[in-house]
């Protein structure tokens, strides 16, 4: 059986939890202890579970009864708590971003490769419905080659993190490390790495609050859009529009229906893709990918298999990527 030790319990923590509650009974393995430094907090998630609750990260990895851990920690903690994991022996799903800097990324790296431990990253976008349809297309070749992209990824401040946490760059990365990365990553999943990249950011108050990106590849053209520097009250939007040679896919979360293909002989094709709900906050309610990507997780833990999506590999690569974009909007 697969004992998961799930680590922090803020928004994702919690939309985990969510997820690993619907998925019991579907797959062998079991929630048996919960970590936070509010211990209240922890012992109350831990009672939907009957597991042990822990004050601490590395209370938990040295002392619970566990067999892989899930880190939702905020980015600056990860590595530490990654590595000490590993140590322990222990297989690891980490939230995304992986960590906040390319020296960061070699040490989780080496540290992998000497502990031959199971290491998925969560950029769930992979795993979202209306994306992996978009990757299925575009891998079938159905409507020819992708020709040009639009995605977006655009919310309100972040008010909801733990101590504030998202506001310090030093902590979070800015929002293009917490909240472009996950269009930089699936950019990257569909067409590879680009050959060119440009990048423009609206300037903020020491931090990086909205991104434009530039991606040229030998057929292709990509832009990527994010940030979080809209008022509260604005609504939380992720979108994309991608041409292909015989139609065009689009997706936004604020739309309804929210998937449509044009095709180029007149034909559109409208889809609905249904996903279980979750109360909470952040920027979606709906367990979406989340709960695809943590099944991933847990299966190829149970057959022994190798984390081929999302694996630390990529998610390293979709960080320095999103470094890449930084160090050149920091020139202009």
């Amino acid at each position: 059986m697969i004992k998961i030790g799930l680590i922090g319990t803020g928004f994702m923590g919690g939309m985990h939890a969510a997820c690993y509650e619907a998925l019991l009974g579907k797959h062998n393995f079991r929630v048996t202890a919960v970590a936070d430094a509010d211990i209240n907090k922890a012992t109350e998630l831990a009672k939907k579970f009957g597991a042990q609750a822990y004050s601490s990260a590395s209370d938990l990895i040295m002392n619970a009864d566990v067999t892989a851990v899930d880190i939702c920690l905020p980015t600056f903690l990860h590595k530490d708590i990654a590595i000490q994991a590993m140590r322990k022996g222990y297989d690891v799903f980490i939230e995304k971003p992986v960590c906040l800097t390319g020296e960061e990324a070699d040490e989780l790296l080496q540290v992998q490769q000497e502990t031959s431990a199971r290491v998925m990253v969560g950029h769930c976008i992979r795993f979202w419905p209306e994306y992996m349809e978009l990757k299925q297309i575009a891998d079938s070749g159905q409507y020819g080659r992708i020709v040009s992209g639009v995605f977006k990824r655009i919310s309100p401040k972040p008010d909801w993190a733990w101590q504030s946490w998202l506001d310090d760059p030093l902590k979070s990365g800015t929002a293009a490390l917490d909240l472009h990365i996950h269009d930089v990553d699936f950019v990257r999943y569909l067409l590879g790495t680009p050959k060119q990249i440009q990048t423009e950011t609206v300037k903020g108050i020491g931090v990086t609050p909205h991104i434009f990106a530039l991606y040229t590849y030998d057929d292709a053209v990509i832009s990527l859009e994010g940030g979080w520097d809209y008022p509260k009250q604005f609504p939380f939007e992720m979108a994309f529009r991608v041409k292909f040679e015989q139609a065009t896919v689009v997706f936004s979360s604020a739309s309804s229906p929210s998937f449509v293909i044009y095709e180029n002989n007149h034909e559109v094709i409208e889809r609905t893709f249904e996903a279980g709900e979750a109360a909470g906050g952040g920027n979606i309610s709906s367990l979406g990918g989340y709960i695809n990507e943590l099944a991933y997780f847990i299966s190829s833990l149970e057959n022994g298999t190798e984390i081929a999506n999302s694996s630390l590999t990529d998610g390293c690569d979709s960080l320095r990527l999103t470094l890449r974009e930084i160090a050149l909007a920091s020139k202009e």
